[in-house]
């Protein structure tokens, strides 16, 4: 708007209708017939009620007869006596007034009672239209209970088991009862496969561990030999930890149930740490600006987060000469946000939503290379819908990436022992 500009004033906002519901609807439904069918009820009494009422219809007065005296006293209105006055006249007067009042009498009365018989048959009508629609409740109910479960698959065995006559809303819970049970049957199966991965992933770890154990504990085991057991050790047991949290992660559908305030601050001092041998070797420069970021989640799928974005950044690079910048900070609606940005080959808008999904790279990268094997991002995707964050990438201006991932604050107070750094060594790459 240009300085001089009149202000247009701001159009008012539409309101949205009020959502009627469907028992009211019915409600309405049934009073609107009642009311219909009752008025022209009362219009065909009407009708045949004047036709007995009208000059055509049954004679009130059938005229004078021969015995009748020619003069007779007839009682006006005014209380004075006049003689000699046609007595048609009055009591075709008369029956005027009393049609008149019965008429009147009839659709006043009758349209009382219409009132008062549809207000009951409103009643009534709500009452039955919300009989009718108790076992719609009743699904909508047990939808809303397996939706709102902690964990996706643990309201599933649940069932509507409606009992009552074979019609439509039967045949919809069945087929709801049909369908969640099928779900229940694939978690079931979902859940026996991760069992059996966990199982054989832990057992080659397990016999591993053992082996370098006893390598370890030799008598003329040397003092290079204890170092590199050592390092071994570390590595089995990260493994083992990486394990044990993604099958977590997969068992409980993307979501983390126990959580615990973690400073991303240290988790990217730690990370810029242990990365710092590869970057250096790949002639990649790590620049580091951690600010206090407290979240809460599982610190050690946290770790694998940045871990992944910076070796990311350092592998999708330009060698000697690039960099990767990391950052973690508290925005100003107190949520977290952590920026991993670093220089490389350009990358389209286009290619960016792919590069999310399993064992997607850019380009003709599509071969398990030292870059790794594409499940990076996929992981850090998958970490953050546990965390109830989000992640979002953009191509980096000259070329390389651009990863925002913004988590929600912890709802409790910080503690300075909520996340305990992993020991240092060697990591998993993925």
């Amino acid at each position: 708007m240009t300085p001089g500009e009149p202000v247009k004033p701001l159009k008012p906002r539409k309101l949205l209708p009020r959502r009627i519901t469907l028992r009211g609807r019915l409600t309405l439904i049934y009073s609107g017939m009642f009311l219909a069918a009752g008025v022209v009820l009362l219009g065909v009494t009407y009708v045949l009620f004047s036709q007995q009422l009208s000059p055509q219809g049954p004679k009130v007065f059938s005229g004078r007869s021969p015995a009748t005296p020619p003069a007779t006293v007839l009682p006006p209105a005014d209380g004075a006596v006049r003689i000699g006055s046609d007595p048609g006249k009055w009591m075709k007067a008369q029956e005027d007034k009393l049609r008149d009042a019965a008429t009147t009498s009839l659709i006043t009365q009758g349209g009382i009672a219409l009132a008062v018989v549809g207000s009951v048959a409103a009643g009534f009508g709500w009452l039955i239209a919300g009989r009718v629609l108790a076992p719609l409740h009743r699904v909508t109910d047990t939808a809303r209970r397996i939706a709102a479960a902690p964990v996706a698959d643990r309201g599933l065995h649940e069932r509507i088991s409606l009992r009552g006559p074979d019609d439509e809303v039967k045949d919809l819970a069945n087929a709801f009862d049909t369908m969640v049970e099928r779900l229940d049957r694939s978690f079931d199966g979902q859940r026996r496969f991760v069992a059996n991965a966990s199982h054989e992933l832990r057992t080659p770890l397990t016999l591993g561990r053992a082996l370098v154990e006893m390598a370890m504990h030799r008598r003329t085991a040397s003092q290079d030999v204890k170092r590199l057991g050592e390092d071994l050790l570390q590595i089995n047991a990260r493994h083992e930890q990486l394990i044990d949290g993604l099958l977590l992660l997969a068992t409980s559908e993307n979501e983390v149930i126990e959580r615990r305030p973690v400073d991303l601050a240290d988790v990217v001092a730690h990370v810029v740490t242990q990365t710092a041998p590869e970057a250096q070797q790949a002639g990649v420069t790590l620049h580091e600006e951690a600010h206090e970021a407290v979240t809460a989640g599982d610190a050690l799928l946290l770790e694998r987060l940045v871990q992944n974005l910076v070796e990311n950044g350092i592998r999708h690079n330009f060698g000697h000469g690039g960099w990767v910048r990391v950052a973690s900070r508290t925005r100003d609606d107190g949520r977290i946000e952590i920026d991993v940005a670093n220089t490389g080959p350009v990358v389209p808008a286009y290619e960016i939503p792919a590069l999310f999904e399993p064992f997607r790279r850019l380009g003709n990268e599509r071969l398990v290379t030292a870059k790794g094997a594409g499940l990076g991002l996929s992981i850090v995707r998958s970490i953050v819908r546990a965390h109830g964050g989000d992640a979002t990438a953009r191509p980096h201006e000259g070329g390389g990436l651009v990863v925002t991932v913004t988590l929600p604050p912890d709802s409790t107070p910080p503690h300075p022992e909520a996340w305990t750094a992993p020991p240092q060594g060697p990591t998993l790459r993925m």
